[in-house]
């Protein structure tokens, strides 16, 4: 059956990302009635949040899943926000974590916000240009947390939450369980703090439904109860949403059913691997989403790495290849799987989602020099890169004078071979290539050798490699 990109929902269902909804038939009607981003009505349709917490100067590909809803909700119309966790941050998210967080500095935290900003603002994810009607929205929540007394706090917010409640939290109740590990007064009061996010943005920003993984749905519960609890209180005597010309007034909002009762909370199932395994790691750590933490190639190669098991359901988690294409792919894939045009499909498209076409050429250009051997042209950064995970030596550069370095030698001191006797063998039977050319079995060494008069690139066969560096 045909999925819509209008129909958010829909789409979500179909590429299995949507596990937890407060009111789904409700949310669906909320989505749905307005007409957004067309003829005389409030443009920009309605306003979704996910927030992102800056423990690190980057993201992981874990939290790509987020950046990919949010998407998806702008090309249905309606108007994305993100929440960096400027505030939230001082604290630390005690969901889904064993121990407590380090406390990070003002400064420390400050910086990381500044740097996850730019992952955002890539045309290929989320639109933040002035002329659209829906344009993507950026927030720091340290602007209203920071500006909150303790006593206020406790007052207007503290007061709405039950202890009894807020111990049944899963994120909570493990860590109470657990003797050796406990968990602060600060972080069990995380929950408090992101429930307040909510009502701040619903109150001054229009937002009306908060999204995030599965283990963020009692947190985003919580902060749904606030809002329910806080329409007792005349919130809006003094006129809703001053802070944003482009919401409704208090009018607007009663006419179209948008009443503070009206907010909802949607989660997508955590991303896992077919074998059990952590998603988002690879051989030399987490994954990263700009290249300073993991290079376009070292991208590129995750993906393109998926097991057969899980590149289709990568496929449809996330990319924004139609589902008619998808399944095409899929049908593909499973006649031909040894082709692995699936994993090559969800390489190159994430790559240029994150590191433009630019990246995406870099990244398969080495990929293929390694696969042929002639990596020669590389230029050194990529070269790296490229052998990032090969085994290597140091050497002293006085050994490539003169005549240089046999390289039956030098094998034998590298991982490629476990004695001269073998190395003679290898290099016998042409199996040793060095800078992507085939060796003769007196070859020597020298500084002529060198690659960017750095390194010299032995490869064993079609596969097994390893770097020497002359210094």
């Amino acid at each position: 059956m045909p999925v819509s990109t209008d129909d958010f929902l829909g789409e979500l269902r179909w590429r299995g990302l949507l596990q937890q909804c407060t009111d789904e038939q409700g949310l669906a009607a909320h989505l749905g009635a307005l007409p957004v981003v067309r003829g005389d009505a409030q443009p920009g349709g309605r306003r979704a949040y996910v927030g992102f917490d800056p423990t690190a100067d980057s993201l992981t590909i874990g939290n790509l899943v987020g950046i990919i809803q949010l998407a998806r909700l702008q090309r249905a119309g309606h108007t994305p926000v993100v929440i960096m966790g400027g505030g939230t941050g001082f604290i630390g998210d005690p969901s889904g974590k064993s121990a407590e967080r380090m406390l990070l500095t003002p400064e420390v935290i400050s910086h990381n916000v500044r740097c996850i900003t730019r992952i955002f603002d890539r045309p290929e994810l989320l639109d933040f240009g002035v002329e659209r009607p829906n344009r993507a929205v950026i927030l720091d929540n340290h602007d209203w947390l920071g500006k909150l007394s303790y006593i206020q706090l406790l007052r207007d917010v503290g007061k709405h939450f039950s202890v009894n409640m807020m111990i049944q939290k899963e994120s909570v109740k493990e860590r109470l369980h657990n003797r050796d590990q406990g968990i602060s007064y600060t972080e069990f009061s995380y929950m408090i703090l992101q429930a307040y996010d909510y009502l701040h943005l619903f109150e001054q920003h229009g937002v009306t439904l908060q999204m995030g993984g599965s283990d963020q749905f009692g947190n985003i519960v919580c902060g749904m109860d606030l809002i329910r609890k806080h329409q007792l209180q005349p919130l809006f005597d003094t006129g809703s949403f001053r802070a944003d010309p482009n919401t409704h007034n208090q009018q607007q909002m009663a006419m179209e059913g948008m009443q503070p009762k009206y907010v909802f909370g949607l989660t997508w199932p955590l991303v896992t691997k077919a074998d059990g395994g952590k998603f988002g790691k690879s051989e030399t750590g987490a994954v990263w989403l700009t290249a300073e933490r993991t290079s376009p190639y070292a991208f590129y190669q995750f993906w393109l790495n998926a097991a057969d098991g899980d590149v289709i359901r990568f496929l449809k988690i996330f990319t924004f290849i139609p589902v008619e294409e998808i399944a095409a792919i899929e049908a593909a894939h499973t006649a031909e799987p040894g082709k692995r045009e699936a994993q090559r499909t969800l390489a190159r498209h994430m790559t240029e989602l994150l590191h433009g076409a630019a990246g995406r050429e870099h990244a398969e250009a080495a990929a293929k020099a390694l696969f042929t051997g002639d990596i020669a042209h590389l230029p050194l950064a990529t070269l790296e890169e490229a052998l990032a995970s090969a085994p290597a030596t140091d050497h002293a550069r006085a050994e490539l004078e003169g005549q240089g370095i046999a390289l039956l030698d030098l094998l034998a001191q590298t991982s490629l071979a476990k004695s001269k006797s073998e190395a003679r063998t290898l290099l016998s039977q042409n199996s040793i290539s060095v800078n992507g050319h085939k060796a003769a079995a007196d070859a020597r060494l020298t500084a002529a050798t060198l690659l960017h008069d750095k390194v010299i690139a032995i490869r064993r066969g079609n596969k097994a490699w390893h770097i020497t560096r002359w210094a």
